[in-house]
């Protein structure tokens, strides 16, 4: 046991301005003697209430990290070896979570290990071994694997869904896996990501199976899906969900319209770009097209009929008034998740392998998701509009 706890010494190191916590703190040996007392009183009573034979064996060493700092308990043992501690069992090496909460905290802001490492021994005074972090971070991959399996809401609105791409490390090279994000906006207007899966690349087959799995976890209706213009992307949403409205990203087709126009001519297309896409109604969105066509059809054809072709599901949203087109009319809520992922993981590279990478988008998600706490604008008007476009699917979602 070690020596009485001196609180003159204590007080007078504080008015020097030594630190209460932290590496060197001053109340690390309050705390080694109160835990050493608590399991020696442990010990006792465990002796006085069991019928075997059995008595104090000495002491057992070991170093405890705490959120204060480190130190060396020793702990009394019994004979027989049956005492197990409740306090500090005996192969815990960490007195309070609150270390491994800090390491979480600070990797789900995309903080490095060896980063992790420094603010820890600053902090604590203690080191932590890359081995130890990875089976500390290792912890969310269980939750993830939980929040990729709960069940969803029968009824989504509206769900944006993207993908974006990360180096990983297989098969002893770093190849291009892609990360499919699914953000929903639910019934009381708060967004959701209700899964990320990660795939080799990105294809319609492979949405097929994630929009199976959501399927299987209880989404029943998705009213309105907002897409990139991914090759048989809107026959695979039709091929579970049916009676789903696809609408394409603006923003993503004149992004891909203007890698085929010249740059001297882009400002210039633009203008008459736009009077296409910020139409007040589909026919005079129509009429705008066309003139398009017969100013720059000659010049850049491909761009031309590639806006023809997707037209059905580009120019969806003009049915619709201003609150919901605002809502539908470009994939920027995935995106701005998919922005978030990136500051995550922009000291990365490349990941050693698919947990490591899952591990931190998940993180990230929890952090991202706290500032969710209310509905997205205008909600309450635009849920009343699409109740109207949508008559009877949102039955069973509103509790009126």
């Amino acid at each position: 046991m070690s020596d009485t706890f001196d609180f003159d010494k204590v007080l007078k190191e504080l008015q020097t301005g030594k630190d209460l916590t932290g590496k060197d703190g001053i109340l690390m040996p309050l705390i080694k003697q109160l835990t050493e007392a608590a399991i020696t009183a442990e010990l006792e009573q465990y002796l006085e209430t069991t019928d075997d034979p059995n008595r104090k064996n000495g002491l057992g060493s070991k170093t405890i990290k705490t959120g204060s700092g480190s130190f060396e308990l020793n702990a009394p043992r019994d004979r027989a070896g049956t005492f197990e501690p409740q306090l500090i069992k005996k192969n815990q090496t960490q007195l309070t979570p609150e270390i491994d909460r800090k390491i979480l905290s600070l990797f789900s802001h995309g903080m490095s290990y060896r980063d992790i490492k420094h603010h820890v021994q600053d902090m604590y005074g203690i080191e932590i071994a890359t081995g130890t972090l990875t089976a500390i971070t290792d912890q969310l991959i269980p939750e993830l694997e939980a929040w990729q399996q709960r069940p969803l809401n029968s009824v989504y609105p509206i769900v944006w869904m993207d993908a974006v791409h990360y180096k990983v490390r297989e098969d002893g090279r770093y190849i291009s896996k892609a990360i499919y994000t699914l953000l929903g906006l639910n019934i009381d207007g708060e967004k959701e990501i209700l899964g990320i899966y990660l795939s080799d690349n990105e294809s319609a087959s492979y949405w097929l199976s994630v929009l199976t799995e959501l399927q299987n976890r209880g989404l029943e209706d998705v009213l309105i899906a907002c897409i990139d213009g991914l090759s048989g992307f809107p026959e695979a949403i039709a091929s579970i969900f049916p009676k789903t409205e696809i609408q394409l990203c603006i923003v993503h087709q004149i992004r891909n319209s203007l890698k085929y126009v010249a740059s001297k001519n882009q400002k210039e297309f633009m203008v008459d770009l736009k009077l296409v896409y910020r139409a007040t109604s589909k026919e005079a969105a129509e009429t705008a097209l066309d003139a398009l066509e017969d100013k720059w059809g000659d010049t850049y054809p491909i761009v031309i009929k590639s806006w023809r072709r997707k037209w059905e599901h580009l120019s969806a949203y003009f049915k619709y008034p201003k609150p919901i087109r605002h809502i539908i009319y470009t994939t920027n809520a995935v995106e701005a998740v998919h922005r978030q992922f990136r500051k995550l993981t922009k000291t990365k590279g490349a990941f050693p392998n698919e947990n490591s990478l899952l591990k931190l988008l998940y993180a990230g998600i929890l952090n991202a998701t706290e500032k969710w706490t209310m509905p997205i604008h205008n909600w309450s008007q635009a849920l009343s509009q699409l109740d109207i476009y949508f008559e009877g699917r949102l039955d069973s979602a509103l509790e009126i």
